[in-house]
């Protein structure tokens, strides 16, 4: 995995708003993990993006986990 940087942070959050149509979204940098960051949707906690750099080809992992008391 590579490490996140602060500029990047504002291309992935509007990604992530104009793909799903929704404003709310955040990202916020995480304290220990270098190579991630929380995902926020209207202050809530729904998941993590991973950043992986193999190969000179970045890419975006979004991990959100389901609870099955949240359906």
């Amino acid at each position: 995995m590579a490490e996140f940087n602060a500029a990047e942070l504002p291309q992935v959050q509007a990604f992530l708003q104009r793909r799903f149509g929704k404003e709310g979204f955040a990202l916020k940098m995480r304290e220990r993990a270098k190579d991630s960051v929380e995902v926020l949707l209207d202050n809530e906690f729904i998941g993590v993006i991973y950043k992986d750099d193999e190969d000179g080809e970045v890419s975006y992992d979004f991990n959100m986990a389901i609870l099955q008391e949240d359906l």
